[in-house]
């Protein structure tokens, strides 16, 4: 796969069975929770007769793609990276997503693991084992979460997109700590139906890549809702870089590559403008006595939380059980205060194109002192959702682009704006990340 498109020059059936072959190996343990071989390759077969034939079955012909473990697939149990949902009713449709996939020539090469449940930016699952991140073969690091094997299938390269979900960053954490393209769009965009929800008012559909342009040729398919792909001229654009929350507690080489991309940026033409944007700092005060996920997350799972709490992650439970007894006047107060929030927001941002920061604050810590300590579990845990989150909380779009340089861990660029701005940010983000690919080439 190039910078810019899928492989359309090597045969379907010859990019499966090497995708199968390096799933298989050492580097892919913990990847899938299951794997489609035998579709996977019929699939690629009848894309290359189709070929052969002088035919295309989509904009995904012959495109291998994997799918997190929270989407349905006709008649199998949808998992969610757990094991207590073992002998639920298989799902009776694939879900309309991966229909759409499907019908537009993809290859559904397996489900990937997650954190159970969607519900941590970390990507540490125990019923699974965690996939390590590419990125550093040295040192075994977490590859961010919830859709941690969406973004390992993309970063091994045996599958060229991972379709995963975001409701809080699950799309660009991963996508940032691998290295990697993340979009998460305006939620409304994109279908949830059939989809193992954590919140219904925060969770979206997306997925993760190499390129912008191959985001967002799988974003059409989708969301039946073509995206421009024509790149913004940056000179004259104008981008907030907000100094509230976003830049706390950052790390050196995040804080060296995102100030070195503003200057590249800013060398290009467009106006970089650091603003106060002290509203988000109000997200977490605002969010009490639950917060979205921890109250729909528990409204979803009480059933399999109340005969089977001993069966799913204990940090998971620990965090959905914080929306247990939230009252109707609560949730519907929390709702109120997000929409007024958001309306202060659009007033914020009004006049610029897009608003830049670091997608996290970290390069990937490592895995082993996660897993031994609960409170450095989720300290990171709350620091790698923090930045992505708040656009979820605004109900807007955002790209992770890749900002750092050869030789040092992947940092994310956040690239994001309010909802319904899609199709902008699309040029935006195509014009960013031909600035980066240009200074690289």
């Amino acid at each position: 796969m190039t910078q810019t498109s899928f492989d359309t020059h090597t045969p379907a059936a010859q990019r499966v069975a090497d995708a199968l072959e390096a799933a298989a190996s050492p580097a892919a343990q913990h990847v899938f929770t299951q794997r489609y071989a035998d579709a996977a390759r019929a699939t690629a077969e009848h894309c290359d007769a189709q070929t052969q034939a002088g035919r295309s079955l989509g904009a995904l012909h012959g495109v291998c793609i994997t799918l997190k473990d929270n989407f349905d697939v006709a008649g199998e149990t949808t998992m969610a990276g757990g094991v207590v949902c073992a002998g639920e009713a298989p799902a009776q449709h694939d879900a309309p997503v991966v229909q759409r996939l499907r019908d537009a020539g993809a290859v559904v090469l397996g489900k990937t693991n997650m954190s159970e449940f969607a519900f941590s930016g970390v990507g540490i699952n125990p019923h699974h084992g965690t996939p390590v991140n590419p990125a550093d073969p040295a040192h075994a690091r977490v590859p961010g979460g919830s859709s941690s094997g969406a973004a390992v299938s993309v970063a091994l390269g045996f599958a060229e997109v991972g379709i995963g979900t975001d409701t809080g960053g699950s799309i660009r954490i991963p996508a940032a700590l691998c290295g990697l393209v993340g979009y998460k769009s305006t939620q409304a965009r994109i279908p949830c139906t059939g989809v193992m929800e954590l919140s219904r008012t925060l969770d979206t559909v997306g997925s993760i890549t190499r390129s912008v342009r191959a985001c967002l040729a799988v974003d059409a398919v989708m969301s039946q809702q073509p995206l421009p792909t024509d790149a913004a001229n940056l000179r004259g654009l104008r981008f907030a870089v907000p100094q509230t929350l976003m830049m706390d507690d950052v790390d050196a080489t995040v804080a060296q590559a995102f100030a070195r991309t503003l200057r590249h940026i800013a060398e290009a033409g467009a106006h970089v403008v650091e603003i106060p944007f002290n509203a988000l700092g109000d997200i977490a005060a605002l969010s009490m006595p639950g917060g979205f996920s921890p109250i729909e997350g528990y409204a979803a799972h009480h059933a399999r939380l109340a005969r089977g709490a001993n069966q799913i992650d204990p940090r998971v439970v620990a965090r959905m059980t914080l929306g247990k007894g939230i009252t109707a006047q609560d949730y519907l107060a929390l709702h109120n205060r997000r929409n007024a929030w958001i309306a202060a927001a659009r007033q914020t941002l009004h006049g610029f194109d897009a608003m830049l920061c670091p997608t996290v604050p970290m390069v990937a810590p490592l895995i082993e002192p996660l897993l031994e300590d609960d409170e450095a579990f989720f300290k990171v845990n709350r620091l790698l959702l923090r930045n992505p989150s708040a656009i979820n909380y605004m109900d807007g779009c955002a790209w992770s682009l890749p900002c750092h340089e050869a030789g040092e861990l992947p940092v994310g660029l956040m690239v994001s704006s309010l909802a319904g701005q899609d199709a902008h940010l699309a040029r935006v983000a195509l014009a960013l990340e031909n600035l980066m690919n240009s200074l690289h080439s």
